[in-house]
């Protein structure tokens, strides 16, 4: 469950990430007033945390995976 919600969490970092790189448009700060309000370095702080719990998911073996091709 908490690699579902990092990887949500790791999207919702990445298409803001976007936004910005092609529009010049920060989602985030956009709603919760600006990248300096203490609610949006929050938000940040938070996803760049799940980012990080993602690496993890390179270097653990899926047995799910291993499973269905067995």
């Amino acid at each position: 469950m908490l690699d579902r919600i990092a990887l949500i969490l790791t999207i919702i970092g990445a298409l803001n990430w976007g936004s910005i790189g092609l529009f010049k448009f920060d989602i985030v700060g956009w709603i919760f007033g600006g990248q300096s309000a203490v609610i949006s370095r929050i938000i940040f702080t938070i996803v760049a945390v799940a980012g990080i719990w993602c690496i993890s998911l390179l270097f653990r073996n899926n047995e799910v995976l291993s499973k269905e091709t067995a």
